[in-house]
């Protein structure tokens, strides 16, 4: 027992001291890019919420005492720092949050992976939309309504679907920059227009009049899954969480980070994406086809994009505005921007990104409790995101300081392994003794055999 209280005390030491003449296990943990990638969105996280409570407190310096008092801003911090669990229905709330999150996750992977190929996927939007089109056009024109096994497997034909329209829209600005040169951002930007008007187009279209909601008296909107019965399946998480809009999207998403995340870092068709993101050139220069990797990195974050889109508005409870589709882009498409940055890109940082926004952005609905409306929690996200752009500043921070720590750690193992050797003399004379004994030895036995010779 005494051996194995020992043994733990030495790990807990080699945490943070020098332990048989290697550099503390949190130095060394602290050097890994992830490491450092969340400590870096951790600062921007925490630097975002203090100043976001500083601006309550300014707000409420600033009204008049009738309306919103100082101690309010600390309950305003409470209520959204506590999310989804200040609200009446907690259970119902939560679900929403994680409902929400699915399309910003998404978006996010999408702008994460053209980000590692060096392009900049402005055009997420227009992505996911066109997603969301192909996949409606599937579900809401096949009716299974009373079988439920023709519903899945409708469900999961317009995913695909829709996941092959976000790619082939992706392909475009993929295909101007690998061939022509043109700046992906101006496509994307003029991408994103061009879906949201075809949308609007196909939808208003006389073949497509029997997709209108006119039963519920509304004139610009579609008619929901729940009447074809081809939604996301939610395998009883909706009624788990109160009866909220929660399906299996959240698990889609994850299980689609995770994939990113191996085929980036653990294939050699993501090592060659990222080597035309550093420099395209030199991935030429060694044989890739930068060209392929470019078009295919932006038909991959399309089809990311593009299932965003697919999985809101394939819930049953969701439907789409067609008719104002072509006046205002979607948030989701632009949310994945700032998502993509706070997680430094990494597709399973990009899943606790998208949470932690729409986790503040849950709790930001009630924050009229204290007289504050929901902007202020949006104002907060705005600053986490503005902090966000300082995210490669911390790490290339962290990075000095490790260098730093790094040459003292090694300097004091050197001096120990000197000090250790010159602090030896008893050693020294000991070997001195047996080299002594040793040539002793060979004396002796040279004497004996010389006399053998004279005898």
């Amino acid at each position: 027992m005494r051996k194995f209280f020992s043994g733990i005390g030495n790990w807990i030491k080699s945490l943070f001291c020098i332990h048989d003449d290697k550099e503390p296990r949190l130095l060394t943990l602290s050097k890994k890019e992830s490491t450092r990638s969340f400590v870096s969105s951790l600062v921007c996280i925490l630097a975002g919420v203090i100043v976001g409570f500083i601006v309550m407190m300014i707000l409420a310096l600033a009204s008049s005492e009738d309306q919103i008092y100082f101690s309010d801003a600390f309950g305003g911090l409470f209520t959204m720092l506590a999310g989804p669990f200040t609200a009446a229905n907690a259970a119902f709330s939560f679900g929403n949050m994680i409902f929400y999150a699915v399309p910003i996750i998404m978006t996010g992977l999408s702008v994460a992976i053209a980000f590692k190929t060096g392009l900049f996927n402005i055009g997420a939007a227009g992505q996911y939309f066109m997603g969301a089109m192909g996949s409606l056009l599937v579900a809401l024109n096949i009716n299974c309504t009373g079988n439920d096994v023709a519903g899945f497997f409708v469900w999961l034909l317009a995913l695909v679907v829709g996941m092959i329209f976000g790619m082939l829209w992706g392909c475009i600005p993929g295909l101007f920059k690998a061939l022509f040169g043109v700046n992906e951002v101006i496509v994307c930007i003029m991408t994103n227009w061009i879906a949201a008007n075809i949308v609007s187009w196909v939808f208003s279209s006389e073949g497509l009049k029997h997709l209108v909601n006119t039963g519920s008296g509304k004139s610009g909107y579609l008619i929901k899954t729940a009447v074809t019965n081809t939604g996301t399946p939610s395998l009883g998480l909706g009624k788990l969480f109160g009866n909220s809009y929660i399906d299996i999207g959240i698990f889609i998403a994850v299980a689609l980070a995770i994939v990113i995340y191996i085929i980036l870092n653990k294939t050699t068709f993501g090592y060659e994406l990222k080597a035309c993101g550093s420099n395209k050139h030199a991935a030429k220069y060694a044989g890739m086809n930068e060209k392929r990797n470019i078009i295919l990195s932006m038909a991959i974050a399309g089809g990311l994009a593009a299932i965003g889109g697919a999985l809101y508005y394939l819930n049953p409870g969701i439907e789409l505005a067609y008719k104002a589709a072509y006046s205002k882009l979607p948030d989701n498409g632009f949310n994945g921007i700032p998502v993509a940055l706070l997680a430094s890109n990494n597709p399973i940082g990009v899943i606790f990104a998208g949470l932690l926004l729409r986790y503040l952005s849950q709790g930001g609905g009630n924050l009229s409790a204290f007289g504050f409306n929901q902007y202020v929690a949006d104002i907060v996200v705005a600053l986490i995101i503005y902090f966000a752009g300082f995210a490669k500043l911390i790490r290339d921070v962290l990075v000095n300081r490790q260098k730093k720590q790094t040459e003292k750690v090694l300097a004091k193992i050197a001096n120990t392994v000197k000090n250790e050797t010159d602090s030896s003399p008893v050693d020294t004379d000991k070997q001195y003794v047996i080299d002594q004994d040793v040539l002793t030895d060979e004396e002796t036995q040279i004497d004996e055999e010389s006399q053998e010779v004279e005898k």
